[in-house]
């Protein structure tokens, strides 16, 4: 368009014209006389603007990527919280798994023993009550749990109960230096006295010197006056060293208990005795022999060569 003195007018006229629609539609607010033109447009050209300014606005591409990744960031880590929620739930489940199968053992045990037990938890260890080896288990005097009884699971003998509140009860540990209970071997029913010595094997002193022991060979408990603070019958562990006998008058034997005190949840207390000593059925099964496998090697004697010499028959 030319600069003329009428187009300088019209624009003039076009100027104070939008003005003057400006005013109108802020003064008009949602009830505007120009907001369905406004939408009309909006429908119209929106595509078209949106379509121009992805071509030609990459800074505001950018943030508007950032701002979805960081909603995509949100989504993720949600899914995150909510499969590690469900690992938990699995784990729960697991560790229930792993408590029921305890608990089935030890109830195994109880009825080859015939002792009635008392089931209970471990809910602390030794370094809260002074750096020995004991556990706190969630039953007390309450569940008519008394000093001196036998603490077993599964495996075998895991202490004696020491000290007893109206829901806990203190048992110390089978590996306790302090520890001491009467032991019978199987089978020839030599008695002896194992006694803890932490982490390493339970000590034994057989009362004979010249008694005849292997590796191999297994130790239950001999038992106590009134069944207290040990039943009889319980399986303690198996040999893994024997001294050589010196003439003394006892012998020294080194035991790897059954029970692995590290590892210890559900355990039970005996709050009833058997009526008879159950020996050596307590005990489990031994373990079968792997049979060596052995080769047989036949030498057959190879026909001779043409040529070579052959003995007459």
């Amino acid at each position: 368009m030319r600069d003329t003195k009428e187009s300088r007018l019209l624009l003039v006229l076009l100027i104070a014209i939008a003005f003057a629609l400006i005013t109108v539609d802020i003064r008009g607010g949602e009830d505007s006389p120009v907001d369905g033109a406004r939408q009309a447009a909006a429908t119209v050209f929106g595509p078209i603007e949106s379509g121009v300014s992805s071509a030609v606005d990459p800074i505001g591409n950018a943030v508007s990527a950032v701002r979805e990744s960081g909603d995509r960031h949100d989504r993720l880590a949600e899914l995150e919280r909510e499969n590690a929620a469900l690992k938990a739930e699995l784990g729960s489940d697991d560790r229930s798994r792993s408590r029921l199968k305890q608990l089935d053992k030890m109830l195994g045990t109880a009825g080859k023993g015939q002792y009635g037990i008392k089931g209970a938890q471990v809910i602390a260890i030794g370094a809260a009550q002074g750096f020995s080896w004991t556990i706190t288990i969630d039953v007390g005097a309450n569940d008519g749990i008394k000093r001196d009884m036998t603490v077993l699971n599964g495996d075998g003998l895991v202490g004696r109960v020491t000290t007893v509140g109206p829901n806990t009860a203190t048992v110390l540990l089978a590996s306790d230096p302090d520890f001491t209970v009467g032991t019978r071997m199987e089978g020839s029913d030599e008695l002896g006295f194992a006694s803890g010595q932490g982490d390493r094997p339970l000590r034994v002193e057989l009362l004979n010197g010249k008694a005849e022991v292997k590796k191999g060979d297994r130790l239950v408990t001999f038992g106590s006056q009134a069944d207290k603070p040990f039943v009889p019958g319980v399986p303690v562990g198996v040999v893994s060293r024997v001294d050589p006998s010196g003439g003394d008058l006892t012998r020294t034997l080194y035991v790897t208990p059954y029970v692995s005190f590290s590892k210890l949840d559900v355990v039970g207390v005996v709050v009833q005795a058997p009526e008879k000593d159950p020996r050596d059925t307590v005990l489990p099964k031994k373990p079968k022999p792997t049979p060596t496998p052995t080769v047989t090697v036949t030498v057959t004697p190879s026909a001779p060569a043409d040529g070579q010499y052959q003995p007459e028959q």
